[in-house]
């Protein structure tokens, strides 16, 4: 439910961490074994559970390890499985495989004898280590049910007058119960319910949430890392530091010799005596995975200089981070691992915040050939070599403009050229314009049409960069709209107020540009007439005045197609609009002898005209 609330992190990252915590409500149930204890499944979707064929079990299940006692060819199959290290993720295409255990258990509603199987596919981790087989209705059971000639039960039928053929595949969707005896005809949500009731009310089964997420193993043998505070007492077990004794620091005069961690070879590092008996114990020598540090590092930040304690109010005061930036890569594990530490920090009172992030930028990758930049692959670009030749501001300025940052950007020699021609153009204009002398005072009564239209160019801009740098957080369409404003400043002349317009668009541009360009812009600053370092400066303010218009242009359109563009006074109503669309020369031309049906306007946009010939 959290994630719900982190409306400024990208879709993607939510989906991902959602997907690897695995939230599922289901039903955990019982198939009674011959000597009566139970063999316990979780399932999200009783519905099928009148279509269970057999039942699969880990390598590693007790039921798998207890049958192989006394059948060899079992224990064979599962010793040559069970060296294999399949992740998660390759089970869904590797091939699946199994044996009969020999053992059956009792269903728990129909009360039919089920085979039980070890099948690789199935994880110890993941609930009990056994699930229930319904090879009608999941295709994984289908595929191992269809290789080892077992029934394939139909009860579940498509809602619809579709039909299923199982001899092809399994039916996999939701629909309505068929061959389930009293359940005949429920939906998902219905069968959900009373199949779930009624082995609870049995003692047979009971709801239950199951999570995907793992346990996290955060130990390490290495020495680089946080040394784990407990001691291992041979009387008392594993026993924490005390308080007093926190932090355990790493010895310093280390060893390295390439294998191991040199902590285990260190008796002054790892001879120590109980806190609780006081008898002669070991100190742990494996450490915390870096995890433990990185996932917390942004709070440590925000009170770097107190050395009594792991936070002080100061880091509470500028928690969550605002804006924080990182690869996709990270989604769920960095990202996964900050949430669960920021919120272990809330529990014990160092943080109020319940997330450690506010807003979340994922940036793209530099590509080069349409690939990731390998050395490998000989692809990779040198940023000093053109840091070199054309300025840092330059190539940031390439890489902030080709993509937006989300997505990865294709390197290209001729963008950073372009970008280059681009800095060298405003270069030229902006010291072109201060040798010519100061520009007079802005008095916009006195503009022109050209220099209004100019002018509200200028303002326009700084509104969009403002809100792309700001809000949307798209920097190349920001330079976009610079470029496309420097473009327009040529169709000023030389007139005073021209001047005067000219000095305030390129105030703007360069106080604009300075994230972006930071060496540029600060050399320009002192050249425009610009007081004290740009960093102190103001950013531009948008002038609401300057964006008023006269007159709008809009599209006039014939049953859907563009006829014709035209002013249109800004204060004009519908019947105005309307009387000038259809008076354009081209649109009366193309509704000539044609019955006008209805006429669309859409206010500072668009009139269509709607027409036939009947």
């Amino acid at each position: 439910a959290d994630l719900d609330t982190l409306d400024q992190w990208p879709e993607q990252v939510r989906t991902m961490q959602r997907n690897w915590i695995g939230r599922s409500e289901g039903v955990d149930l019982d198939f009674t074994l011959a000597d009566g204890s139970a063999l316990s499944v979780y399932t999200t979707r009783p519905d099928t559970l009148m279509g269970v064929t057999y039942l699969a079990v880990a390598l590693q299940h007790p039921l798998a390890k207890a049958a192989a006692e006394n059948n060899p060819a079992l224990a064979a199959f599962i010793e040559s499985q069970g060296n294999i290290k399949v992740a998660e993720a390759e089970m869904a295409t590797m091939e699946k495989l199994g044996m009969a255990t020999g053992i059956t258990a009792t269903h728990p509603l129909t009360g039919e004898e089920v085979p039980v199987w070890v099948a690789n596919f199935v994880l110890m981790s993941y609930g009990s280590g056994a699930v229930m087989s319904v090879p009608g209705h999941d295709q994984r059971d289908w595929e191992f049910a269809t290789k080892y000639g077992l029934p394939v039960k139909q009860v579940i039928a498509p809602a619809g007058a579709e039909a299923c053929d199982l001899s092809l595949a399994a039916f996999t969707d939701r629909g309505q119960l068929v061959n389930s005896g009293e359940f005949d005809g429920l939906d998902f949500e219905q069968a959900f319910a009373t199949i779930a009731d009624r082995l609870e009310r049995e003692g047979k089964g009971k709801r239950t949430v199951n999570f995907r997420l793992r346990d996290w193993g955060v130990s390490r043998q290495r020495y680089w890392g946080a040394p784990i505070p407990i001691i291992n007492c041979p009387s008392c077990g594993a026993v924490p530091v005390p308080a007093a004794d926190l932090p355990v620091v790493l010895p310093t005069e280390v060893a390295f010799e390439g294998v191991g961690s040199p902590l285990k070879t260190m008796p002054a590092f790892y001879q120590t005596q109980c806190p609780s008996c006081g008898g002669d114990a070991t100190r742990e020598t494996d450490t915390f995975d870096t995890f433990m540090e990185s996932s917390w590092y942004y709070a440590r930040y925000g009170c770097a200089s107190n050395d009594t304690a792991m936070l002080d109010g100061e880091a509470d005061y500028w928690a969550p981070v605002d804006q924080y930036v990182g690869g996709i890569e990270h989604a769920i594990l960095h990202l996964l691992y900050s949430r669960f530490f920021h919120k272990l920090m809330r529990d014990e009172g160092l943080v109020s915040s319940d997330e450690p992030f506010v807003r979340l930028l994922t940036q793209g990758m530099v590509l080069k050939d349409g690939a990731k930049m390998s050395k490998s692959k000989g692809n990779t670009v040198d940023p000093q070599s053109l840091i070199e030749r054309y300025g840092a501001d330059t190539v940031r300025l390439f890489s902030m403009f080709a993509a937006p940052p989300e997505q990865s950007l294709e390197w290209s020699d001729s963008g950073v050229e372009g970008a280059n021609r681009f800095l060298k153009r405003l270069w030229k204009m902006a010291v072109h314009h201060a040798a010519s002398g100061a520009a007079p005072a802005l008095d916009t009564a006195a503009l022109g049409e050209q220099q209004k239209n100019v002018r509200r160019k200028v303002h326009e801009t700084i509104a969009k960069v403002g809100d792309d740098y700001g809000r949307r957080q798209t920097f190349n369409t920001a330079i976009a709209a610079i470029m496309e404003l420097c473009n327009e400043l040529g169709k000023l002349d030389d007139e005073p107020q021209s001047r005067a317009v000219l000095h305030e668009a390129l105030h703007a541009i360069v106080l604009m540009l300075n994230p972006i360009v930071p060496h540029v812009s600060h050399a320009l600053w002192p050249i425009l007439g610009g007081e004290g370092d740009i960093l102190d400066a103001r950013w531009p303010q948008t002038d609401e005045n300057a964006l008023t218009r006269d007159s709008i242009e809009m599209v006039v359109q014939v049953n859907g197609k563009v006829r014709a563009k035209m002013d249109v006074p800004a204060a004009a109503d519908k019947d105005t609009v309307e009387a000038l669309a259809r008076s354009q020369p081209n649109v009366a031309r193309f509704l000539d002898g044609l019955n006008v049906r209805k006429v669309i306007v859409v206010p500072g946009k668009l009139v269509n005209i709607v027409a036939n010939s009947n």
